[in-house]
This record gives structure tokens, C-alpha cells and sequence, in this order.
């Protein structure tokens, strides 16, 4: 039996456009390789004509950054009735807004660091929280943007109030957590594994150590004692269903274990379209649960569907 035909939406028109296209002809080629008909779809503005041109079964989402993760082609793909993989239009926005997320995460349960939402242009004067803390735009991923405080610092980051600061008006000022990078992918109703993540050469997970090849190391599974191992398992997927996320999502953690084996656990955020390129956490984690890279993504089409 012919398999779908499966529409890959790639590129985009946010600052993760790169790596959107790596994501997209990695998982194109994939499922090229499981025998689907892939059609290779780089996003404009013009994305509804063209996907109603093309007419597929079946559109793979591998945009990142606004309009691809945040609801908004998830509402395209809606209007035009065609099933697509990852979350829907709801959880889509609740996720890529991380001070909402938080919100329901920590109605929850879920453990959150305390954090305020600011004009970026109250950072510049004076410090808007007592350091250490993190500013990051309130609506980007891949790390664009981020800015980390020290307590030694005596002054905030001027960047964050500069004509060169691109990530828009409000910001996130978060406490910041010490310890560990751990990150939990979850797939349907399972979380699946914990990696643990250390950047090589960069002081904390940022663009270049998720997607240059050797800017971090991935430890899967995570070297953790079980019960943390199985809590980090838990709260990914409490946070997975929390907000309503679909097929595949990814949650990014803080440990801090510098006192105590049983430290502070502390949850970031979702990602509802985790990287799919060829230095991304999912495919690994994956990959350890004994889902190879076809099959995962094989699974993501056939979970497919309109009103997610």
C-alpha cells in the first residue's frame, strides 16, 4: 500500500530559520527512506495557497520559533483541514509563552523558579531582581537571547535595553537555578528518557552548544540515582499533559544537586517542536527507548490529526 504523502514544513520566517531547515531535510530525507512521499515545503507567507496547491495527507511540522510552534500554522493547518504532527493551536501558544506555561505548570504541581515579566527597558537602570538571575525573551527558543547574571555582576545587561536587542518589548527575569542540564522527551503518553546535557566550552546550554557539532556532550541515559531519574520522568509528562501537548514534546529541567543527591529540581519549559537535526536531544533519547529515527518520526505522522 502507498504510504502518505507527507508535506515537511521547514525554514520560516522566525530567527530559528536554520535550524528549522535542518530539522526539516533531516526528518524529509528520513521519511523519504520509510517510503512516504515527501514533499519539501520551505514556509512563506504564502504557506496556505501552497499547501492547498499541493494537497498532502499529512503535514510534519518542523518549523521552531514564532509562527511555527507558537499556534499560528497550527490555525492554518486547522482552516485548511490538514492533519499535522505536535501540538495543537492551544498548547502551541500556552508553550512558547513560558511565563503562561509556567503558570500551569505550577498550578500543576510542577516545580518553577520564581521569575516577573518586565519591560526590557526596566533592565538597563538597575538590576530587576537580586542576582544571580537569567533574562530571556518571553516568546523565542533555542536559547536566542538568553542572558545570564551573575551575583558578582553591579550592573544589568545593557544589551537587553539596546537598539541590537531583536526578541521583543517584555522579558522574562527568572531566578537563576545552579546545577545540572537535564532534558526528558515524551512521546504520545510516555516519557521516554532522561539526557543530561554539558556544554563543552560555553557557560550554559546556548545556540552554538545545541547546534555546532562538539559544543555539548549528551549523556543518555542521565547519571542520576533512580529516584530522581523516575521524578524528572514524571514531571515531563505532567507538564506534557498539563498544558495539552501532542505527540512528541521535550522538557528542559535544572538540577541542583551540589548539597544533596535529593536537590532542588526545577522545571523550564516545553518544547512542543523539539530539534530535529542531527545534534538534537529527541532523536537520541529516542534512539535508547529503541525508537530509531524512521520509526520515531513514521510514529509522529501516523499520530497525525486536525483538532489536536
Amino acid at each position: 500500500m502507498t504510504k502518505s504523502h507527507v508535506a515537511v514544513l521547514m525554514g520560516g520566517i522566525s530567527s530559528e530559520r536554520p535550524v528549522s531547515l535542518s530539522s526539516g531535510h533531516a526528518c524529509a530525507d528520513a521519511l523519504e527512506a520509510e517510503g512516504y512521499k515527501v514533499s519539501r515545503v520551505d514556509v512563506d507567507r504564502d504557506v496556505g495557497a501552497v499547501l492547498a496547491a499541493l494537497k498532502p495527507d499529512v503535514a510534519f511540522n518542523a518549523l521552531h520559533g514564532p509562527f511555527g510552534e507558537d499556534g499560528l500554522i497550527q490555525g492554518v493547518l486547522e482552516y485548511l483541514q490538514i492533519p499535522y504532527t505536535h501540538s495543537g493551536v492551544l498548547a502551541s501558544a500556552l508553550a512558547m509563552n513560558k511565563e503562561q506555561a509556567k503558570k500551569i505548570a505550577r498550578a500543576a504541581g510542577i516545580p518553577v523558579a520564581e521569575s516577573k515579566i518586565v519591560n526590557r527597558f526596566a533592565v538597563g537602570g538597575q538590576h530587576p531582581m537580586v542576582p544571580p538571575y537569567v533574562v530571556k525573551p518571553v516568546n523565542e527558543g533555542s536559547s536566542f537571547g538568553v542572558v545570564i547574571v551573575g551575583e558578582d555582576q553591579s550592573h544589568p545587561p545593557q544589551i537587553i535595553s539596546s537598539p541590537d536587542w531583536n526578541y521583543g518589548e517584555s522579558v522574562m527575569v527568572e531566578r537563576y537555578v545552579a546545577g545540572r542540564e537535564l532534558t526528558c522527551a515524551v512521546m504520545g503518553d510516555v516519557a521516554l528518557g532522561v539526557c543530561e546535557i554539558i556544554p563543552t566550552g560555553h557557560s550554559f546550554y546556548d545556540y552554538d552548544s545545541k547546534y555546532v557539532p562538539g559544543g555539548s556532550k549528551h549523556v543518555t541515559p542521565a547519571e542520576i540515582s533512580p529516584n530522581i531519574y523516575q521524578k524528572i520522568l514524571t514531571l515531563a509528562l505532567e507538564a506534557h499533559r498539563a498544558i495539552g501537548c501532542r505527540g512528541v514534546s521535550r522538557s528542559d529541567f535544572r538540577y541542583d544537586d551540589r548539597y544533596s543527591e535529593n536537590g532542588e529540581i526545577v522545571w523550564l519549559e516545553v518544547n512542543t517542536q523539539p530539534g530535529m537535526t542531527p545534534t538534537s536531544l529527541v532523536p537520541e533519547i529516542a534512539a535508547y527507548a529503541g525508537h530509531s529515527f524512521g520509526d520515531l518520526l513514521s510514529w509522529m505522522v501516523e499520530d497525525a490529526s486536525c483538532f489536536r
